[in-house]
C-alpha cells in the first residue's frame, strides 16, 4: 500500500511539472475579449492587452448599434500581419430576453475573429464612426496590443 502511494506522488508530481511546463510555452490557445456600452460611456477610447498561444484564436466582441449610422470598421487595422490573421467579422442582432423581442434600435455586438501565426507582439485596432463623408469618425476606439507566445 505504501509503495502505492510513493507512484501516485511522482506521477502526480510529474503531472503537475508537465502541466507547468505547458503553461510557460505559451499563453491560452483562445482568447477572447469584450467591451460593452457602458464601457465606451466612460471611455471613448479603450486600449487593453492580451496573451493568446501561437495558431490560437481570438475574439473580439463590441458593442454596436446600426440604427445611429454609426459602424465598426470591418477590417481591423492589425499592426503586424504575420504575427495575426483576421479570419472572420459579423454583426449579431440584439437577442430577445424573457420571450421578449428585443427594442427596435437596441444595441447589438460586432464580433471579429483572429489566428495567432508566430511569436510577437502586434496591435489590433478599430474605429466607430458615421462612414459617410462628412460622418463623424472616431466616435469610438478600440485598440487591442495582441501578444502571441
Amino acid at each position: 500500500m505504501k509503495k502505492f502511494a510513493v507512484i501516485m506522488s511522482v506521477l502526480l508530481g510529474i503531472s503537475l511539472v508537465m502541466l507547468g511546463f505547458g503553461c510557460a510555452a505559451g499563453g491560452p490557445s483562445q482568447a477572447s475579449v469584450e467591451v460593452t456600452y457602458d464601457e465606451f460611456m466612460q471611455n471613448k477610447h479603450i486600449s487593453e492587452q492580451v496573451e493568446v498561444a501561437v495558431d490560437g484564436t481570438l475574439t473580439v466582441t463590441l458593442v454596436s448599434n446600426p440604427t445611429t449610422g454609426f459602424q465598426w470598421s470591418e477590417q481591423a487595422q492589425i499592426g503586424d500581419q504575420t504575427i495575426l490573421q483576421q479570419t472572420g467579422h459579423q454583426f449579431m442582432a440584439p437577442e430577445a430576453k424573457g420571450g421578449t423581442p428585443p427594442l427596435l434600435g437596441s444595441a447589438g455586438k460586432e464580433v471579429w475573429t483572429f489566428k495567432t501565426l508566430k511569436k510577437g507582439t502586434t496591435t489590433v485596432s478599430m474605429d466607430y464612426s458615421r462612414p459617410w463623408e462628412g460622418g463623424e469618425k472616431g466616435e469610438w476606439t478600440f485598440s487591442l496590443t495582441v501578444v502571441a507566445k
